[in-house]
């Protein structure tokens, strides 16, 4: 949550960097880039982090779930190879049998990739001179930790500057108990030995989704279990009709408004009960419902920090706290749940803290990507900010199989939509739905950063063909004409 007061800029900087000391409570995207912002400006750092640097976006999130993704995307490749007059054959010249994922190994690959970028992280804190404790840290007061190390030793900490970056963790429900074996949250998926059979997924958020299909391209009959009436209901709902419609033509069992009232474990699978009586059984199910951030027991309320009522951190734009001298990044504050706006925030807070120029947090110009596939990514106003009124804008869709190189790539489902405000043409936000949709997104992003216009947009040479062209044909529809 953000806090709504004024941000004076580096003049209420507590401290001066060639003398100050840093303690940050979390090795995470906004615990890990905050330490390398501080130690630039001089400070004396010190991180406190339990459970790997990286945390959850790189052990057991965004790195280990896009792996995963992207060995279920490889796979599709085969699928649609014949649609491009290509055949798969044998040695022997027999055309090859549908391909099977070897889940040891893929997830293997997928907790090796996961540690080897934890351990990069570690040699570039190290290089910068940065002291990483494992262990877990409190606030005694806004200018002491207490951390108590891994030996079961403590040590306590002075601190000009505290950064609090602890993340969240999967919610889970009373009725729902996760096993790590049968019953499983996203954080656990990659101990299974071996394919489900048939996976339930219940949530079908941005999470749910993605590994939904994942596992759908992997080769599981996958259910998902949504109490919406689409998925990705966060979404635009363009986007997500296409997505839906993806899942159910690769064979995914998508039941909406279907509430979920419990998990249950039978002798040889799972039952799924929803609150309308009907039962889903499958050999495993992946809890997707949400997260909770880890804020007990840091003695956050004990100092002063103001929590909201689901536990997150009470933020500013540049990452305060209430307290002054503390600062808060990441998941733990629920501004959004993104590595890069906790990246964002953690270099924020320290550049503020630490005195250096700093431009407050603008999540108008935050590019955000769902994995899926096709993927959806997006930036700035939305499809509903224009229907409600909220931005006095335009907008136009493209179907991207218009798009010659989508033709070339057997691409059938998808659309880049852009939206520029009525009259002066400045570009205001955008949708693209399309295989590397999270690359397509950026020259929408630098237009809304930088306030540019349709016209700017438009008047950029595009590689042709590419499907980069249809970002400047939609920006060429959105010339302004009075």
């Amino acid at each position: 949550m953000l806090l709504e007061r004024e941000v004076p800029g580096w003049l209420d900087s507590r401290v001066n960097s060639r003398q100050s000391s840093v303690v940050i409570l979390g090795g995470g995207p906004g615990g890990y880039e905050a330490a390398l912002v501080a130690a630039h400006l001089g400070a004396a750092v010190t991180v406190v982090d339990r459970d790997g640097l990286g945390g959850a976006a790189v052990l057991t999130d965004c790195v280990p779930s896009k792996t995963l993704i992207s060995t279920a995307d490889f796979m599709s490749q085969f699928e649609t190879a014949s649609d491009l007059g290509v055949h798969l054959e044998d040695h022997e010249g027999d055309e090859v049998a549908d391909s099977v994922a070897e889940l040891n190994a893929v997830n293997r690959r997928v907790l090796a990739l996961a540690a080897a970028q934890s351990r990069d992280i570690g040699r570039r804190l190290d290089a910068d001179g940065i002291t990483v404790l494992r262990g877990t840290g409190r606030l005694l007061s806004p200018s002491q930790v207490e951390a108590t190390l891994e030996d079961g030793s403590i040590r306590t900490l002075d601190a000009e500057v505290v950064l609090v970056s602890t993340g969240a963790t999967p919610r889970v429900m009373a009725t729902a108990q996760p096993d790590g074996e049968r019953i499983l949250t996203w954080q656990q998926i990659y101990a299974l030995p071996e394919l489900p059979e048939h996976l339930v997924v219940v949530g079908s958020g941005v999470t749910g989704a993605e590994l939904a299909q994942a596992y759908l391209g992997l080769g599981s009959r996958v259910t998902l279990v949504s109490s919406r009436d689409r998925v990705l209901p966060g979404e635009d709902a363009d986007a997500a009709t296409v997505i839906e419609d993806v899942f159910r033509k690769r064979g995914m069992e998508v039941l909406g408004r279907s509430r979920m009232a419990s998990v249950e474990r039978t002798d040889d699978g799972v039952v799924v009960r929803l609150e309308d009586g009907r039962e889903v059984a499958g050999s495993h199910a992946l809890l997707a419902v949400g997260s909770i951030p880890q804020t007990a027991g840091l003695g956050l309320e004990e100092v002063g920090v103001a929590l909201s009522e689901s536990g997150h951190v009470s933020v500013d734009r540049v990452s305060r706290t209430s307290v002054r001298g503390v600062y808060a990044a990441g998941d733990c504050t629920g501004v959004l749940p993104l590595a890069s706006v906790a990246a964002m925030q953690g270099r924020i807070a320290m550049a503020h803290a630490l005195g250096d120029a700093v431009a407050p947090l603008n999540l108008r110009a935050v590019s955000a990507n769902i994995f899926t596939d096709p993927e959806i990514a997006t930036v700035g106003f939305s499809q509903k900010d224009l229907d409600d009124g909220t931005v006095d804008a335009t907008g136009v869709m493209l179907p991207l199989a218009t798009n010659p190189r989508a033709k070339m790539q057997g691409i059938t489902d998808g659309f880049v939509k852009l939206f520029a405000r009525k009259g002066v043409g400045t570009v205001v936000g955008g949708v693209v739905v399309a295989p590397k949709a999270s690359e397509l997104i950026y020259p929408v992003t630098l237009a809304v950063q930088h306030g540019l216009t349709v016209d700017q947009l438009a008047g950029t040479f595009t590689v042709y063909p590419s499907l980069s062209g249809s970002v400047a044909e939609a920006a060429r529809q959105l010339h302004p004409t009075d």
